[in-house]
């Protein structure tokens, strides 16, 4: 039986969130989610993960561009070991570097206006960031799901 993967691009304000059809080929933006306190933003995206029928969730690592990990990589596996403890999917890490800049170029290449931007820039990193590991897991790559 197929399920669906999840990406997740975690923010201080925002987790940008995207879904994978059924197979695990193609991902596609879900929900810009605004964050308000941990508990609550964890129980968000385990409601998504068990309705979604998700057994497999991709976070994005920030790691910075000279491939050090800073405090928002931190933050990062802070969150992503509070939704381990929710939920028996599979918790992989993917590095994120780019990743908003890419979604910035598919936003303005897709003609959306400037000040619609931001109410999507989060969930289209988030299916880039999944897109990366679908590409992967479809290669049979040497991927182990972390940096």
């Amino acid at each position: 039986m197929y399920k669906r993967k999840m990406g997740l691009d975690y923010g201080d304000v925002r987790i940008g969130i995207a879904l994978s059809d059924l197979m695990g080929i193609i991902a596609n933006a879900y929900e810009t989610y605004t964050r308000v306190e941990i508990e609550k933003d964890i129980q968000h995206i385990i409601n998504i993960i068990n309705l979604k029928e998700v057994d497999t969730v991709v976070i994005g690592l920030p790691i910075n561009m000279d491939g050090t990990s800073g405090i928002r990589v931190e933050k990062t596996k802070d969150f992503a070991q509070k939704l381990s403890d929710h939920t028996t999917a599979k918790i992989v890490f993917i590095d994120e570097r780019l990743t908003s800049v890419s979604a910035e170029k598919i936003l303005i290449n897709a003609e959306v206006r400037r000040e619609n931007r931001r109410l999507y820039i989060d969930q289209v990193s988030a299916s880039i960031i999944l897109q990366d590991y679908l590409d992967r897991i479809s290669r049979k790559s040497d991927f182990k799901g972390e940096y």
